[in-house]
């Protein structure tokens, strides 16, 4: 793991990256990827949660699948396309 032991040990900044809080920039909305991880968890958990009050099993798995997929999104490091073991360029 050579590799990512080199990207981490770039340097010291001296500036602040543009875009930054010290660049008198507002930030920027999340990205659709968070959007949607957000949705799904709530979506899922409001299933999940209905599921038990009512006593319905297969609401309750729907609700369970659901919250793991917005889980799932939440991962940065799993990005579709990506085959394990392949690395980009960097």
């Amino acid at each position: 793991m050579a590799h990512r032991d080199e990207r981490l040990r770039g340097g010291t900044r001296t500036e602040p990256p543009p875009g930054g809080p010290a660049s008198g920039r507002r930030a920027l909305r999340p990205a659709p990827r968070a959007t949607a991880a957000w949705v799904w968890t709530v979506v899922g958990l409001g299933a999940l949660m209905t599921g038990i009050a009512v006593g319905h099993g297969l609401l309750i798995a729907a609700g369970l699948v659901a919250a793991g997929v917005g889980g799932q999104l939440f991962d940065p490091g799993n990005r579709r396309g990506r085959r394990p073991g392949h690395r980009t360029a960097a």
